[in-house]
């Protein structure tokens, strides 16, 4: 592994619209800059509600400042937290920044750019502005990355779509870093099939149950309806077909009332659930039928699981998943596609086997081992020079 080395205690600042990003994503990042003698700085948005995110972080020994980043830059919380910023880093010595989420970034590369002028990293989970976007995405996101650029000493971006359009919109090649996005951690957990077994009826569900997963935020961008439209179709196929819904959302009633409406069978709603890793052991197939991602980490962590999975032709998605190898890449609202994809796997045993000891192949550059090494490689390039 690359090791840094400095001379003295040292502040690096991490900045995201809520804490729960960095809890989700970003802990093995926290750790190795502690481990190196950094303390680690966060500023996110506060939260009236109980921050259980926050309090984790303390607990891993991070400073956390509460500012306002909201996630939409038509606000006056805009000016307040580029106020706040601006304070927070003409009040300490910084030796690098690292922002995440795109209003925050922007908020705080502004007033970095306005005050102390420190060495500034970017991580692009996704730009808002990508192929098939939304007119307005383009409007207001495309032009504020446009002028950030030029306050950016590293963009980090996780799908090859990016990389080329920052490449694009005139980011120096240098500048321009790709890495296999946050990393996924090895899991270690061993079920055997009485483990397996006991945890399905848990769930309710049966020894021979063929078990998809679905995990994601029940939102319009996660596309859970174009799976739950053609469920009955699936179904009829294959009566041993069983979906799981890992996640909450803004949706769920609207999802909820779809299955009683249809009278779908076979669909379990879970929430949100502390053990994924014990419901990818006794999975078969994971989906994410996404209309826009960045890189998302459940697909990764479906192939670390050695699961084959259906996506759609989205970016992110087709970074990790290749046609007929890994999975099954289908194209947004291709109804016959979906059903064909699942009904194929569902009914072959083999064919799962064979497509997710594929999968497990190719995750292997994005294990979190792998990717440390690439976000060390950069954190060098910061600084050291």
């Amino acid at each position: 592994m690359n090791k840094i080395i400095i001379e003295s205690k040292k502040k690096v600042l991490l900045v995201a619209s809520v804490y729960s990003h960095f809890t989700a994503f970003h802990v093995p990042y926290i750790k190795f800059l502690q481990s190196i003698g950094y303390e680690v700085w966060i500023a996110s948005n506060h939260s009236k509600r109980v921050n259980t995110a926050k309090t984790e972080l303390e607990e891993e020994g991070a400073k956390c400042i509460d500012i306002d980043l909201p996630r939409s830059p038509f606000t006056i919380k805009t000016i307040e937290g580029l106020s706040q910023i601006i304070k927070l880093l003409k009040s300490h010595d910084f030796s690098m920044i690292h922002v995440h989420t795109p209003n925050a970034a922007f908020i705080t590369r502004l007033a970095n750019f306005f005050s102390e002028k420190i060495p500034l990293i970017y991580t692009a989970h996704g730009f808002h502005f990508y192929k098939g976007a939304p007119l307005i995405n383009w409007l207001i996101y495309f032009p504020l990355e446009y002028i950030a650029k030029y306050w950016t000493d590293r963009v980090i971006t996780i799908n090859y779509e990016d990389y080329y359009r920052a490449l694009k919109m005139g980011y120096n090649e240098g500048s321009v870093k790709y890495v296999h996005g946050v990393g996924v951690e090895e899991d270690n957990l061993i079920l055997n099939e009485d483990d397996k077994k006991n945890f399905k009826h848990t769930l309710g569900l049966n020894n021979d149950s063929v078990v998809i997963s679905y995990i994601a935020e029940i939102n319009n961008n996660k596309n859970h309806r174009f799976l739950i439209r053609n469920w009955t179709k699936i179904k009829e196929q294959i009566p041993e077909a069983v979906l799981l819904l890992i996640g909450d959302g803004n949706l769920r009633s609207e999802i909820e009332n779809m299955i009683i409406r249809d009278d779908l069978r076979d669909i379990y709603l879970l929430g949100y659930r502390k053990d994924v890793n014990k419901i990818l052991r006794i999975s078969d197939i994971v989906s994410l039928l996404s209309r826009r991602e960045g890189l998302p980490k459940s697909i990764m962590e479906a192939m670390e699981n050695k699961l084959p999975c259906v996506v759609t032709d989205t970016r992110g998605l087709r970074d990790l998943i290749t046609h007929n190898s890994n999975g099954y890449v289908i194209e947004l609202e291709d109804d016959n596609g979906l059903i064909n994809a699942f009904v194929d796997l569902l009914k072959d045993q083999s064919l799962r086997k064979k497509m997710g000891n594929s999968a497990f192949k190719r995750v292997q550059p994005y294990l979190i081992k792998n990717v440390l090494n690439e976000y060390i490689e950069i954190y060098n390039e910061i600084l050291i020079d």
